[in-house]
């Protein structure tokens, strides 16, 4: 029997039949969107969500922003250029001295900005090539729990295996050293411990000339690991990343697609160490719901020729338009008090959930940039006296909270970690309700484990 158009199976059974196989998001949320305002999307049928994905943390500033949507219409309407490969323009201009103001010092001072093809993995693999070129080597350093893209040098990168393991001849060198994680740790430590094996690691490991690990053209690194199931960064690993870079002459590039932009409650998530990389790799919400990535870094990495990274549609001037204005707003001081309030409220909410089950384990994040962990309690505890991880209890949570009117997406290892990406401008009142259905949601599958 064929559905009928109206309806969300019309579109999700056309969709099965002509898209591919790696499409993931409508295999957890079978719907068709037809409208979307702030923090909520329409269906086709009329259903409202409370989106607590929002782009994969893309919209900063939700759904259809009034200010951001007047600005790109009225540059549509004006024969203003949209497609300007790498010329520039007076909005690329714009664009460009923004981003370069809300730089911390020195690199501010000393900034050059690639624009790439709009996709963040473009972005990564741009910065390994500029890195390998200014340096002369060929090896990197990524992190375990890592995620820098889908192209091909950007997945050599990545922690998680179930994207690469079916892809032969990745790119070669690249060296996977333990991220710090103070809940469930890779050396079986707890809390600071963790942390200071972590520094201590790295540290005598890339001074260690019987490491065999040779100097890498550039270590890359997530402030906090976003698919990886929302780990921050200690402060104190990644000032010790940034002083052992420094004393061995090795570029630093921090992933800020996801956890940028303001989404941890500062502009950069590196802020919160006071350091400062020599590469920073931006996009998703720097667009303005537009596509857009760019590779921020110190000039003194510029010996590339012209030509040595091109992109169609790196020229994107919608994007640029809507860029500047969701630069200028989420860098306020006040508003991103706001998001450090929020996110103290959501975990707060999730913490008192935590009380009440077996089967949350962790809560953990910056700003609205969270992540809740699943555990099984009915499972053998590891080294650390910890249930181990329960992605099957996230999955019906997941599921439940859809059926109930909420997106969230979930991450970490196994897919055990929900995450909150809401829009920053998310309302107290939408807080609320989102946080009441998940508690149903939780308390609901927690039966099952009693």
């Amino acid at each position: 029997m064929l559905e009928e158009k109206g309806t969300n199976q019309y579109y999700i059974t056309r969709q099965d039949s002509t898209e591919s196989n790696a499409r993931s998001y409508p295999r957890k949320f079978p719907l068709a969107l037809a409208k979307a305002k702030g923090s909520w999307v329409e269906d086709i049928e009329g259903n409202k969500y409370l989106d607590f994905l929002c782009g994969a943390g893309t919209l900063a500033l939700g759904h259809n922003d009034d200010e951001v949507n007047k600005a790109m219409v009225e540059l549509l309407t004006s024969d203003f250029p949209l497609h300007t490969l790498d010329l520039t323009t007076p909005v690329k201009d714009e664009f460009v001295q923004t981003v370069i103001s809300h730089l911390p010092e020195p690199l501010k001072s000393n900034a050059k900005i690639q624009f790439c093809s709009p996709s963040g993995t473009d972005a990564t693999d741009a910065a390994l090539k500029l890195c390998k070129t200014a340096t002369g080597r060929s090896s990197i350093i990524a992190f375990q729990g890592g995620f820098h893209g889908m192209g091909h040098g950007a997945l050599s990168c990545t922690g998680n295996l179930g994207a690469k393991t079916l892809v032969n001849g990745l790119m070669p060198g690249v060296q996977h050293f333990p991220f710090p994680n103070t809940y469930r740790d890779s050396f079986g430590l707890k809390g600071e411990q963790s942390t200071k094996v972590a520094c201590e690691y790295f540290e005598r490991t890339l001074k260690d000339v019987e490491s065999g690990i040779t100097k890498p053209a550039a270590v890359i690194i997530e402030p906090i690991q976003g698919e990886g199931g929302v780990n921050p960064a200690p402060v104190e690993f990644l000032k010790t990343i940034r002083r052992v870079t420094e004393e061995l002459d090795i570029p630093l590039i921090c992933d800020e697609i996801q956890c940028g932009m303001g989404r941890s409650g500062k502009l950069f998530a590196f802020e919160y160490a006071g350091i400062v990389p020599d590469v920073i790799l931006v996009s998703k919400a720097v667009g303005g719901s537009q596509p857009l990535s760019i590779v921020i870094y110190n000039k003194k990495l510029d010996s590339w020729k012209p030509g040595a990274h091109t992109g169609t549609f790196r020229g994107n001037q919608l994007a640029m338009k809507a860029g500047t204005i969701v630069l200028n707003r989420v860098s306020q001081p006040d508003f991103l008090k706001e998001v450090v309030r929020k996110g103290e409220k959501i975990m707060a909410r999730m913490n008192a959930i935590k009380e009440k089950v077996s089967i949350i384990g962790d809560v953990r994040g910056k700003g609205l940039m969270i992540g809740c962990e699943f555990v099984d309690p009915r499972g053998n505890k590891d080294i650390c006296g910890l249930y181990p991880a329960n992605g099957d209890a996230a999955a019906k949570i997941q599921k439940l909270c859809f059926e109930n009117k909420l997106i969230m997406e979930k991450g970490g290892r196994g897919g055990s970690v929900m995450r909150c990406l809401s829009a920053l401008t998310v309302t107290d009142s939408e807080i609320d309700t989102a946080m009441d259905i998940f508690e149903k949601a939780v308390l609901e599958v927690d039966k099952e484990y009693k």
